[in-house]
């Protein structure tokens, strides 16, 4: 998404893939996190993005040949506001020479002039590099609405310029079409589509299934999970529902091992348990003093609130 704010903007981290593909990153507090979750993902799985949605593109491109692009930063003549591209990856074609930049836009939220702000920027990289340019927006809009991906300049008597960019508008996806796919960035974008909120725990539950099929290290795992759980989050009772379904699964054990919401939950109730020993130790140990100065059983249980059972067996260990 193009940063519209005005104010002196922190220098950019650089990430970088095994291919040494690079995604233009801003380091700034004020972008939503959206941003970033799309810009980590993409940068992470381009290849595997382009597999998923825009076959067409990548059965043409070289991923051997993908290399970063210098920081893009824009300023509006008119406005004074100072803009930045996300992702910019300079790639070859097959068996050719060409070298093309592809510009990678994602949008969290629908604003009417986009398809114009795409062509701003398609000309200013244009200008700057003279390169042909593959512009492609991501579209995540929380709600189900169509953006225009052409931008045209005419008159009554004659038409100018028609510009046009690729577009994923993922709320209108159907998220049962990618089930069978074996792409990570498919199933992390299975958050963002189009389901209803009876569908939400039948999308985990598939989208567990899924990953635990795929041989991804640690490291992606996390970063598909993570994307995942940010856009797609169930209530305690459909967790406790999905827990049940996943008992029923095949790849039930696969799953359980996975580091998603649950482990945190783990967490938090292994944190509270071990609260709740270390209490019950101590009372305990009141008791044991109690025992010894004689006091009655009833009294050593209104006192430390353990069980009377506990309390006689306490006192059976000192007799003995």
């Amino acid at each position: 998404m193009v940063s519209t704010t005005s104010p002196k903007k922190t220098p950019v981290d650089y990430f970088y893939t095994k291919r040494t593909n690079q995604v233009i990153c801003e380091k700034n507090k004020k972008y939503m996190k959206h941003d970033q979750s799309f810009k980590e993902l993409i940068h992470h799985f381009f290849e595997e993005f382009l597999e998923a949605f825009f076959p067409e593109v990548h059965e043409h491109i070289d991923f051997q040949s993908i290399k970063p692009m210098s920081e893009e930063m824009f300023t509006n003549l008119l406005d004074g506001e100072s803009r930045r591209a996300d992702i910019i990856i300079e790639a070859r074609l097959k068996d050719k020479e060409t070298l093309i930049i592809i510009h990678v836009e994602p949008q969290s939220s629908h604003q009417s002039d986009f398809h114009e702000r795409m062509y701003h920027y398609f000309s200013l990289l244009y200008n700057k590099y003279r390169k042909p340019i593959l512009p492609i927006a991501v579209l995540s809009y929380d709600e189900k609405r169509t953006t225009k991906n052409q931008y045209s300049i005419e008159f009554p008597f004659y038409r100018v310029l028609i510009f046009n960019f690729l577009k994923l508008e993922l709320k209108q996806m159907n998220w049962k079409k990618y089930l069978q796919s074996n792409n990570p960035v498919a199933a992390a974008l299975l958050s963002k589509m189009g389901y209803s909120d009876q569908e939400k725990i039948q999308v985990k539950r598939e989208f567990l299934r899924m990953i635990v099929k795929m041989e991804l290290t640690p490291a992606k795992m996390r970063i598909i999970l993570g994307f995942f759980e940010n856009y797609l989050i169930l209530n305690e009772q459909e967790e406790e529902k999905l827990m049940m379904e996943i008992e029923q699964m095949d790849e039930s054990k696969e799953i359980m091992h996975l580091p998603i919401s649950w482990e945190e939950k783990g967490k938090k109730e292994g944190r509270k348990a071990g609260r709740i020993e270390g209490e019950n130790k101590a009372r305990r140990e009141v008791a044991l003093e109690m025992v010894k100065e004689g006091a009655s059983i009833e009294f050593i249980v209104k006192v430390t609130r353990l069980d009377r059972e506990e309390v006689a067996q306490l006192i059976k260990s000192i007799e003995k």
